[in-house]
């Protein structure tokens, strides 16, 4: 069992026919930087560390519809930006950054997060904290529990990105959370949602904060905050 891994590689793609003078002698090609960290887990869902400017022009390439943000800070406005230019929807769950050996996260955060992760409607989705290795790393692990990973295995992917930093509160929250009530979830995924067209200006941009408030901003048109549920 294999994971693609990139921890900022550089990609280079060949230039089209259209291509200007000027970006042919800046080295025939457009850079594609991955975010810190950038893995796949699964078909259409993708993990990594926070992603910079950098690296928006790698996340276009995977089309993406939604992403997980697993920090409580504000999404910075360049982010927000991106994410509204490109028709992706950024649902934040924030768990705090928390360095204690024997402090969990939240299971209630982690559930809500699952059900936005689980729904193959959100695909191609990309999960990400600030460096791609404690938060996302839970997150992720408990989806390999539903996909019935032995914990080994689990914990062997989750100590490939946290390396020294690995925290025995997060092996022991992903070993004790209970998918009981999720066992009718997929265990792969499909592939189909990657490859079909999408259409921004049609999309609505919006960041959903712990499940309980949606902020919508249309294209060219104010902004409306609404209350779910």
């Amino acid at each position: 069992m294999t994971l693609d891994t990139y921890a900022g590689d550089v990609h280079t793609v060949p230039q089209s026919e259209n291509s200007t003078e000027s970006d042919k002698e800046r080295g025939g090609g457009e850079l594609f930087v991955p975010p810190l960290n950038f893995a796949i887990v699964d078909n259409g869902i993708f993990r990594s560390g926070f992603p910079e400017p950098v690296s928006f022009s790698f996340l276009q390439s995977l089309r993406l519809r939604s992403i997980i943000y697993l920090c409580p800070e504000p999404y910075p406005e360049v982010n927000k930006e991106f994410a509204k230019s490109n028709g992706i929807q950024v649902f934040q769950f924030g768990i705090e950054r928390c360095k204690e050996p024997f402090v969990n996260i939240p299971d209630e955060v982690i559930r809500e997060a699952l059900q936005v992760l689980l729904d193959t409607e959100n695909h191609p989705i990309l999960i990400h904290c600030k460096s791609g290795k404690h938060r996302t790393g839970c997150l992720v692990g408990c989806v390999r529990k539903i996909q019935r990973w032995c914990l080994s295995s689990i914990f062997d992917e989750y100590q490939r990105f946290a390396a020294a930093k690995a925290r025995i509160s997060d092996q022991r929250f992903m070993e004790l959370f209970d998918i009981s009530n999720l066992k009718h979830s997929p265990l792969t995924f499909s592939c189909s949602k990657r490859l079909s067209p999408r259409r921004p200006s049609q999309r609505h941009f919006s960041i959903c904060s712990d499940s309980k408030w949606t902020v919508s901003i249309e294209p060219g048109e104010g902004n409306e905050l609404s209350r779910n549920g």
